[in-house]
């Protein structure tokens, strides 16, 4: 006599299995995701770039304004105000 259903898993236990395989991929999925997001993430050497620095550096790629005027407008830029 074979026992079909003596051994097996109940319907709680199928489904208790289906839900942890879900979870294990979602977090298998998950922590691959982060880490291809944080290796592509730009380096940054200390100090991040504002936005009106980088117009600068734009400015003077573009001969806009000279080298003295984009170290005189970007040292304002840093000592703020006054």
């Amino acid at each position: 006599m074979m026992f079909w259903y003596d051994h097996g898993i109940g319907g709680w236990g199928l489904f208790a299995m289906s839900v942890s395989m879900i979870l294990f991929w979602a977090l298998v999925i998950g922590v691959v995701f982060l880490l291809v997001r944080g290796l592509n993430r730009p380096q940054e050497n200390g100090r991040t770039r504002s936005a009106p620095e980088e117009i600068l550096d734009v400015r003077l790629a573009r001969g806009e304004i000279n080298e003295e005027e984009y170290r005189r407008r970007l040292n304002a830029l840093r000592t703020g105000p006054g």
